[in-house]
C-alpha cells in the first residue's frame, strides 16, 4: 500500500486499561511515529502464534527437572563427594529431552517468514 493511499474506513476498539497500556508499551517500543500505522503493520504484517499450554508446562517441568537434579550433583560436588558418570548421563539425557521440542518449536517460528 502505498503513502497516499485514501484511508477512508475506520475501526473502533475497545480496551481495558490494562490492555491498553500493553498496546501503548508496544506502540512505544515499535519506533513507529503513528499508532494507525503501527495498527495496519500488526494487522498485515504480524502473527497471531497459539501456545499449546500442555505443552509448554511440559517443557517448563522438563527444565526444572533438569535445573533440581544439576543443582543436586552440584550440592555434593561441592561437599566433597563423588560425581558419578550416570549423574552426567542422566542429566544429557534429560537435556537431550528438553532440546528436541525446543528445536522443534524453533523451527516452527521459523517458518513464520514471509
Amino acid at each position: 500500500m502505498s503513502n497516499k493511499t485514501r484511508r477512508t474506513h475506520s475501526i473502533q476498539v475497545r480496551l481495558s486499561d490494562d490492555e491498553y497500556e500493553a498496546f501503548n508499551r508496544k506502540f512505544n517500543a515499535s519506533g513507529m511515529k503513528s499508532r494507525s500505522d503501527f495498527f495496519r503493520h500488526m494487522i498485515f504484517k504480524g502473527y497471531i502464534v497459539k501456545f499449546n499450554d500442555f505443552e509448554m508446562k511440559e517443557l517448563l517441568r522438563l527444565a526444572r527437572t533438569i535445573s533440581n537434579n544439576c543443582n543436586q550433583v552440584a550440592v555434593r560436588a561441592n561437599s566433597g563427594g563423588n560425581v558419578y558418570p550416570q549423574d552426567i548421563a542422566a542429566l544429557r539425557e534429560e537435556v537431550n529431552q528438553l532440546w528436541q521440542p525446543l528445536r522443534y518449536f524453533q523451527s516452527q517460528l521459523m517458518n513464520l517468514h514471509h
